[in-house]
């Protein structure tokens, strides 16, 4: 059973606060188990300890697309779920998980900000589930045991473990690696014995999961931007008061933005960490040639998530005014 935020609350104060799983995939030491933390005692301090959240890392509860669903049934009451898995719910959301996609960090969280953003929340009204804030897992950067990854050529043939996406599959088989979907929980093992011989992950999950015990190489890709979003289940959520609604609302905007300064700091400090402990790491200075690789896929990205929707992601900057996102194709 996964760890509650009791804070300070006396005995019947405990008895008689309403419970809530909040599961995620990555550790407690990561920028979602940060992010869950101040979630929780957000929640205990705006509602007066009536509610208790409850912290399952680690997949205790599930891959995500498996949370997800519970979180849909009211199962599982809240999760925080990274970007990849997200188009099983929301196809229109696949379109963040294109390589290359945003500019950088910067142009990215603006967008999440932005009323474009807004408008990606709003379609999870029809899911079952409440989306009360965007997060972040973050940047995603390639590791490996075999060699260094600085032109497309480097990844032809190499067994490369993603996510649960098709968007990030087609995408880096465009490039030439030999994708294996594989969910998270299954990572590490798989890494050792040699089953991948590498993945894609932020600075934050490489070092909180210790995947540089298992791979030897790491490029600063920065090819996929990948937000998280904190998910509720419409019942549990429509159970509470106004108050209580937008007190997990305000609770989960902050959660979001710790999550972002957790992988930020990884950014800064993980890549010497890793560097130290042996791996080789790789600065991706060709971004060009990677985007030229991928140039067979457009067509594809554009039947399912349009040409205008694709462009104005990918020419937004943080300096943009405020544009909404137009409507995707069916």
């Amino acid at each position: 059973m996964g760890s509650s935020s009791l804070f300070a609350l006396g005995a019947s104060d405990v008895a008689a606060a309403k419970s809530l799983k909040f599961g995620y995939i990555l550790s407690q030491d990561s920028q979602l188990g940060g992010g869950a933390k101040v979630f929780a005692a957000e929640v205990a301090r705006r509602t007066a300890g009536r509610y208790v959240v409850e912290d399952y890392p680690n997949a205790m509860l599930g891959d995500e697309v498996a949370m997800m669903k519970d979180v849909q049934l009211g199962a599982t009451d809240l999760a925080f779920i990274t970007g990849a898995p997200l188009a099983a719910v929301v196809p229109e959301a696949g379109v963040f998980n294109i390589p290359f996609l945003f500019h950088n960090i910067t142009d990215a969280r603006a967008f999440f900000d932005s009323p474009s953003g807004e408008t990606y929340l709003r379609k999870f009204d029809k899911s079952g589930m409440v989306a009360l804030a965007w997060g972040e897992n973050g940047m995603r950067h390639l590791t490996n045991s075999k060699r260094p990854i600085k032109t497309p050529d480097d990844l032809r043939g190499l067994k490369l473990r993603l996510p649960q996406s098709e968007v990030m599959a087609a995408g880096f088989k465009a490039l030439g690696a030999d994708v294996q979907l594989l969910p998270f929980k299954q990572v590490y093992s798989a890494l050792k014995s040699e089953r991948v011989d590498g993945e894609e992950n932020p600075i934050a999950t490489i070092a909180a999961s210790r995947f540089g015990e298992v791979q030897t190489n790491l490029t600063l890709s920065a090819h996929v931007y990948d937000p998280a979003i904190i998910l509720m289940s419409r019942d549990a959520f429509d159970a509470m008061s106004e108050e209580d609604k937008a007190s997990f609302q305000e609770a989960a905007v902050l959660a979001g933005r710790a999550s972002r300064v957790i992988a930020s700091q990884a950014e800064e400090t993980g890549v010497a960490a890793l560097k130290a402990q042996g791996m080789v790491v790789t600065e991706l200075t060709d971004r060009a040639a990677f985007s030229a690789k991928l140039s067979a896929m457009v067509p594809y990205f554009e039947e399912r998530f349009g040409h205008d929707v694709i462009a104005m992601i990918r020419d937004y900057r943080a300096s943009s005014s405020a544009r909404v996102a137009p409507d995707v194709r069916p």
